[in-house]
């Protein structure tokens, strides 16, 4: 569909909505609004992919669009761009398969930090069950908390789930007491976690 009737239709969706919110409601009809907002969000987020590629098209970088966006151009790129796979020179796919890949990344971080390590070895690749020691945990930690001391619990907002490469990668806020953070679980085309990070937030 193309951009200006994306845009027509997520106008006449729009003030539907708002027509709708103006009315007096009986409480079952607020599900009804809940309804119509995620349609026109999902419309919304189709015509904001359709005008970063018509920008793109039209040669503005991804810096720009990052600029614009509030994101670095690394996050636009990883959100609206389109990859392309040096192995097999077709665009990558970067739809997501893991659809409880933020649940299991949440509890895997959980058992890292509660320090129930036999219970999150349990989902690492063999790679990283000989990597991630506990003395490896323990100096890991130990850097966090040198930097923006306890850990106080999980920050606002939801897991951010995306495909990168052969890759699912969850990002996940977390909260210090001096500052935020971000764990980082890579799972691998097996399921596996392939890597583990705690990184500041700003972290592409």
């Amino acid at each position: 569909m193309s951009l200006s009737a994306l845009s027509a239709l997520l106008a006449e969706q729009t003030s539907a909505l708002a027509e709708a919110m103006g009315s007096p409601l009986a409480p079952p009809a607020y599900l009804d609004l809940v309804r119509r907002s995620q349609d026109a969000n999902a419309l919304a987020e189709q015509v904001l992919k359709l005008c970063v590629q018509q920008s793109r098209d039209a040669g503005h970088t991804w810096q720009e669009i990052g600029d614009l966006l509030g994101v670095t151009r690394q996050a636009a790129f990883q959100r609206f761009g389109k990859p392309i796979d040096p192995r097999t020179g077709e665009p990558m796919d970067k739809t997501v398969r893991m659809t409880d890949a933020a649940e299991r990344a949440i509890k895997i971080v959980t058992d890292v930090l509660e320090g129930r390590m036999e219970e999150a070895r349990q989902s690492f690749n063999a790679q990283v069950q000989e990597a991630f020691t506990d003395e490896v945990r323990g100096s890991g930690l130990a850097t966090v908390a040198g930097l923006v001391g306890a850990f106080e619990g999980f920050g606002e907002g939801e897991p951010f789930v995306r495909r990168v490469g052969d890759h699912t990668v969850v990002d996940i806020p977390l909260r210090y007491e001096a500052g935020d953070m971000k764990a980082r679980v890579a799972f691998g085309t097996d399921e596996k976690v392939a890597g583990l990070f705690i990184l500041p937030p700003e972290t592409p």
